[in-house]
């Protein structure tokens, strides 16, 4: 069974499942904390961008390699960056006897979605907030969040939970959609959405990582906005005219587009700030796109 054990002279090891767009990001800016960090992916064509970033790339799709299983066995944090399926969360089913019978691992960070809160029809939610989740993605969310809380327990390892609003950054975001003449204006009334930078995702995983936090924790921008809002103002930073608004119920949009519209909710981040010490360094839509497009950070 896994043991809680003293970090004091101890090798420090970060093994990162699904070290892509924000996972290989945080695990990258909090290198220094460790004295290895590995990371996987699902295919070895990554390994360079990967190894560039100063991570020791793995394989892992539904098995983990050789030299993914003998980082793992030596791993003292565990940082989880990997969607649930219909069968359960991946990385236990894979891998839970190994991370059971280690002696090193102390803490995981478990990143999840505030999906699992479901629709709160605009109402402020916190970590105390029911979770009442309305799509497939959000059911499998909370039950994998489960899963984990349940191995955690049993083994004596802590565990925090993250729920992440929608991800944005370099190559990710407006300006990105605007480029590629895919931006729209859709208007639903009454509909908002938080969202977060990769570098507050980041931020966050070094200082819960640093007092090994248990718990969960939203970790979300401090203005929930409408999207529309979002488009424009990009589209206006960028010196250009914004498309005309678009009517969501008449909208042509696949179902899991029209599905995230039905999840509305404020996400309240004050339990990050308190707890972890967060400080967010993009806090809302207007900083955060004035900065990426005079810096050029929006590219990627």
């Amino acid at each position: 069974m896994a043991a809680w054990v003293a970090t004091g002279g101890c090798m420090k090891r970060l093994f990162v499942f699904g070290a892509g767009f924000s996972a290989a990001h945080a695990a990258a800016l909090n290198a220094g904390m460790f004295d290895t960090v590995t990371g996987t992916t699902r295919s070895p064509e990554k390994f360079g961008a990967l190894s560039a970033q100063g991570i020791k790339p793995a394989v892992f799709e539904g098995t983990l390699d050789a030299e993914g299983q003998s980082a793992l066995a030596q791993a003292t944090h565990l940082l989880v960056s990997i969607a649930p399926s219909e069968e359960g969360d991946p990385v236990l089913n894979a891998c839970s006897d190994m991370l059971a019978s280690s002696a090193r691992l102390q803490w995981v960070c478990y990143l999840s979605t505030v999906g699992v809160y479901g629709n709160h029809d605009g109402a402020w939610v916190t970590e105390e907030t029911e979770c009442r989740p309305v799509s497939k993605r959000s059911k499998q969310r909370i039950a994998a969040e489960r899963t984990w809380q349940e191995f955690c327990r049993q083994n004596n390892v802590g565990l925090s939970i993250f729920r992440l609003s929608g991800i944005y950054g370099p190559g990710r975001n407006a300006f990105v959609n605007i480029e590629k003449g895919t931006a729209r204006r859709l208007v639903k009334p009454g509909q908002v959405f938080n969202r977060i930078h990769r570098d507050d995702v980041a931020q966050a995983v070094g200082l819960a990582a640093r007092i090994r936090a248990e718990g969960i924790f939203n970790i979300t921008d401090d203005e929930p906005s409408p999207p529309q809002d979002v488009v424009a103002y990009a589209y206006s930073l960028a010196g250009k005219t914004a498309p005309p608004e678009i009517d969501f119920e008449s909208a042509d949009l696949t179902p899991m587009a029209r599905s995230f519209y039905g999840e509305n909710k404020r996400v309240s981040n004050t339990r990050s700030k308190q707890v972890l010490g967060m400080r967010y360094e993009w806090p809302d839509y207007r900083a955060s796109l004035k900065r990426m497009w005079e810096d050029g950070s929006w590219q990627g």
